[in-house]
């Protein structure tokens, strides 16, 4: 199987036509964050009634808050926008910043180290001493990703916006918590469902499975990543909207 994507291999007439659709999308799913994340930690009063609200509220948050990693995981492969680096490296860095204060400079690395050995000790993304148990597996990832210079950064932004005039509680319940679940979401969906072990072994030594949900439910557990995780990495440079119809199927 070609490591090419399907994005490689089209005319340059359909490689823009990719660009255009994920440069449509990334903006829509950073436009809606953004209304969110400015309204609900500015302007959200507390009441009996927007107690029940803001838990759908949350959930919405937290699912374009991981459509944000994806945005700048497609970046880091160079898809958002083909032969324009310096395009890729401006909207993953922004799409990190928001979505928890994250570096694109230290990701990029570690990403690519884990394609480069998927599955196994060298893998960032792996826990090789528990390669089957959520929880340790879970703690090993947080601390892979989440450093001090990550919290001065989310420290000094909730500095900054309680200056604005947004109050304590609300950073910690529209950005905090669906930053956290984000985390959890792009941790079992794209990591330890498809690259944990089991009894069956795996495919190739990409060491990847893809789950068989359906198209909404993939869409919304981690934008195509754990449907189909393996395809990803037969073919990396294929954008996350494309996944559903990337070679090789199922």
């Amino acid at each position: 199987m070609s490591s090419l994507s399907a994005a490689d291999t089209r005319n340059p007439v359909s490689r823009d036509g990719d660009a255009r659709t994920s440069l449509l999308l990334a903006a829509a799913i950073g436009l809606a964050w953004l209304t969110i994340h400015v309204g609900a930690i500015f302007f959200w009063r507390w009441n009996a009634m927007t107690v029940l609200l803001a838990v759908p509220v949350i959930l919405v948050q937290a699912w374009l808050s991981t459509g944000l990693f994806i945005i700048a995981h497609d970046c880091m492969h160079g898809s958002l926008m083909p032969g324009r680096r310096g395009v890729n490296t401006v909207v993953g860095t922004l799409c990190l910043a928001a979505y928890a204060g994250l570096s694109y400079r230290a990701l990029f690395p570690k990403h690519h180290a884990h394609h480069a050995a998927p599955g196994t000790a060298e893998d960032p993304d792996f826990h090789a001493g528990e390669p089957r148990r959520a929880g340790p597996w879970f703690f090993r990832f947080f601390l892979g990703y989440y450093t001090h210079a990550q919290i001065l950064r989310i420290t000094v932004a909730a500095i900054v916006y309680m200056l604005l005039g947004a109050s304590l509680l609300n950073i910690v319940v529209f950005w905090a918590i669906p930053a956290l679940l984000a985390l959890v979401q792009l941790f079992l969906f794209g990591t330890y469902l498809p690259h944990r072990h089991e009894d069956t072994p795996f495919a190739d030594a990409h060491n990847a499975r893809s789950n068989a949900l359906s198209p909404l439910v993939s869409l919304m557990t981690c934008f195509h990543f754990g449907t189909y995780h393996h395809q990803h990495h037969l073919s990396p440079r294929t954008p996350w909207w494309r996944l559903p119809s990337s070679i090789g199927g199922r």
